[in-house]
C-alpha cells in the first residue's frame, strides 16, 4: 500500500442529501486534522496563522497571515501548526456538495465565471489577500443569516470570488478530469502525455497527431497553455514523480528515468524550478504528515 493510501484520511462530512452547504466557525489554536479529501467542495478561510503549513494535491507552502483557498472534490488538502504560533487562530470553513449546482444551471452565461472557477478547484485555488480580506465580512456573517439570505449570500460570495484578480493554481495534478476548454486538439496532447510521459517525446511526433506543422503545433501549445511543448511535457512528468516521491519505495534515479528524463540531473534541475526545493527535501517534509495522522 502506497504512502497516499495509507496517510490521506478519505472524510466523511456531516453533509447530509438534504443539506445545501455547512459553516465552520472558529477560533483554534492549532491545526490537528490529517490531511484528507472528500467529494465535497471546500472553501477554507484562515486569519492570523501565519506559519501554518498548506498542503493542496502535490502542493506545500507556509502560508502568511491571512488566506483563502478552494479546493475541489476528492482532492488531498490539509493544514498543519508548522512555525504558526499564535494561539486563536480564526478559521472559517465551508463545504458544500459537488452537484448542488447543477449543469444545467452552471451553462447558463450568468453562471459561466462560477463554472470556471469550479473546474479550476479540481487544482486548488489560492485566492489573493486582498480578496480574502474583502471576503472575510461576508464570511463572518454568512453563518447568521437563515434561510434563502443564507443560500443567496453563499452565491454572491461564490461569484465575487470567481470574477476576483490574481488567482493562483495550486497542485500540478487534479483527481479529477481538467477542463481544456472544450479543445478536443489540446485534450488529445493532455490524454496522450499522460499514457507517454516516461517516453522521449519530440515535437515532431505530436505535431503530426494532430496534422499540424511544428511551428503551428508551438504555438497552439503555447496558446492554450501559456508554457513551450516541453515546460508542459515537464509539469505532466514532475506531476507523477511528486506522488511516486510519496507512494513508491523506489530511489530517486528509478524515478527519474520512469518519468522520461534521460539523467538524474536535469531532473533535479526541473524539479527544484516546479517545487522550489530538490525531491530528497520534498518527500523529507512530506514525511512529516506522517507524525500528524
Amino acid at each position: 500500500m502506497g504512502f497516499l493510501e495509507q496517510n490521506i484520511h478519505r472524510e466523511i462530512t456531516p453533509l447530509t442529501l438534504n443539506d445545501c452547504f455547512l459553516v465552520f466557525d472558529r477560533i483554534k489554536n492549532k491545526f490537528d486534522f490529517p490531511i484528507h479529501f472528500h467529494p465535497e467542495f471546500e472553501l477554507n478561510f484562515i486569519y492570523n496563522g501565519k506559519g501554518v503549513r498548506r498542503f493542496i494535491g502535490d502542493h506545500m507552502m507556509e502560508i502568511d497571515n491571512i488566506e483563502l483557498v478552494l479546493v475541489g472534490p476528492n482532492l488531498s488538502h490539509g493544514w498543519i501548526t508548522h512555525n504558526c504560533i499564535e494561539k486563536k487562530i480564526h478559521e472559517i470553513t465551508i463545504q458544500f456538495h459537488n452537484n448542488l449546482f447543477q449543469q444545467e444551471l452552471l451553462s447558463r452565461s450568468l453562471m459561466k465565471p462560477i463554472k470556471e472557477m469550479f473546474e479550476q478547484a479540481s487544482f486548488g485555488i489560492l485566492f489573493s489577500k486582498e480578496t480574502a480580506e474583502k471576503i472575510y465580512p461576508k464570511l463572518k456573517k454568512l453563518s447568521e443569516l437563515k434561510g434563502l439570505d443564507y443560500f443567496f449570500s453563499f452565491i454572491t460570495i461564490l461569484h465575487s470570488l470567481a470574477i476576483s484578480k490574481n488567482q493562483q493554481k495550486l497542485s500540478s495534478y487534479s483527481p479529477t478530469i481538467e477542463a481544456f476548454h472544450n479543445s478536443d486538439k489540446i485534450k488529445k496532447v493532455h490524454d496522450y502525455l499522460q499514457s507517454n510521459f516516461q517516453n522521449k517525446i519530440k515535437v515532431s511526433e505530436m505535431s503530426s497527431m494532430l496534422n499540424m506543422t511544428e511551428v503551428s503545433f508551438s504555438r497552439f501549445i503555447k496558446k492554450r497553455t501559456g508554457k513551450t511543448f516541453i515546460e508542459y511535457l515537464n509539469d505532466v512528468r514532475i506531476g507523477f514523480a511528486t506522488r511516486w516521491l510519496l507512494e513508491k519505495d523506489i530511489s530517486i534515479a528509478e524515478i527519474a528515468y520512469n518519468c522520461g528524463f534521460n539523467n538524474v540531473s536535469n531532473f533535479n534541475r526541473v524539479f527544484k524550478t516546479h517545487k522550489k526545493c530538490t525531491p530528497s527535501e520534498y518527500k523529507q517534509n512530506f514525511e512529516g504528515i506522517k507524525r500528524v495522522l
